[in-house]
């Protein structure tokens, strides 16, 4: 499909993202950037990488794709400041947990000499970094597209199409819906999970040894990296919060129930959670 991709920020991401276009030919040559010095050098030491750069300028100077893998908060910054050195008539894409933001800051350099269409894949795992990589990472994972008024159709078909090529099923969707929507499947379930693993830190030492495994899958996600949600919190503020405000009323509904020993209304908002888990399950 492209002649070089670069991926900027080869984490676990960017380094499986790697591993799958060059395990499925989609380029000829595959080009990472990355500030760290060991992470150039793992690279260096995978078949998938034919080159790695410590200036993202360099990385992605002849690139045809140019997929950004960096925190949610240095994405667009990062962007804007090596667009001069993009190849004229580029492909960039990301993987960013937000979009909105994002798309707005690129929107007024994007379509000059390359193009951006926004990208999110809902893959990934409490576990981070490239030693944590792995090919199948995409496999069957939603993918949302979040192009704008201006974004080019074809432009958009070729990214959809790379998208798809990786493994993912595709999802159009505006930035602001987006965001709307991974607040409440995404950004709130992690808020949650950490905030229980945050109360149950101040109890009783051995509660975390009685556990068993409803706990560990209630809370998996929260052993994700304090830091990056940090940035995917914050810029997703109004959503999640608007999520959250939402997830009050459910609460309040079991609160008052059980104050009331509504045994009825119990059983049916437990029934209507298991329809939904049980959905996730067959999907």
């Amino acid at each position: 499909m492209f002649e070089q991709i670069t991926i900027l920020g080869p984490g676990l991401l960017g380094a499986s993202l790697a591993m799958k276009t060059k395990d499925s030919n989609l380029c000829q040559r595959l080009v990472v950037g990355t500030r760290r010095t060991e992470n150039r050098e793992a690279c260096l030491a995978e078949t998938w990488c034919d080159a790695a750069f410590c200036e993202a300028e360099a990385a992605v100077a002849d690139s045809d794709l140019i997929i950004c893998c960096t925190p949610v908060a240095s994405i667009a910054p990062l962007l804007k400041q090596i667009a001069p050195a993009i190849k004229k008539g580029a492909l960039v894409t990301d993987v960013g947990s937000t979009k909105l933001g994002i798309c707005q800051d690129l929107e007024h350099i994007s379509g000059k000499d390359f193009t951006f269409v926004g990208a999110h894949p809902m893959a990934g795992s409490e576990k981070s970094g490239l030693q944590n990589a792995r090919s199948d990472l995409f496999q069957d994972a939603a993918c949302i597209l979040t192009p704008t008024e201006q974004t080019p159709p074809d432009a958009l078909n070729k990214i959809r199409t790379f998208w798809e090529a990786v493994g993912t099923r595709i999802h159009v969707m505006s930035p602001e819906r987006h965001d709307q929507t991974v607040a409440a499947i995404s950004h709130l379930p992690h808020l949650l999970a950490s905030a229980l693993c945050k109360d149950l830190s101040e109890k009783d030492p051995i509660w975390s040894q009685l556990s068993g495994p409803g706990l560990r899958d209630t809370t998996r996600v929260a052993s994700g990296d304090p830091e990056l949600w940090q940035q995917i919190m914050l810029h997703n503020k109004g959503p999640l919060l608007e999520a959250l405000a939402e997830f009050e009323k459910s609460l309040a509904a079991f609160k008052h129930a059980l104050q009331a020993e509504d045994a009825e209304t119990i059983h049916r908002l437990l029934e209507m959670g298991k329809d939904f888990r049980d959905q996730l399950n067959h999907d």
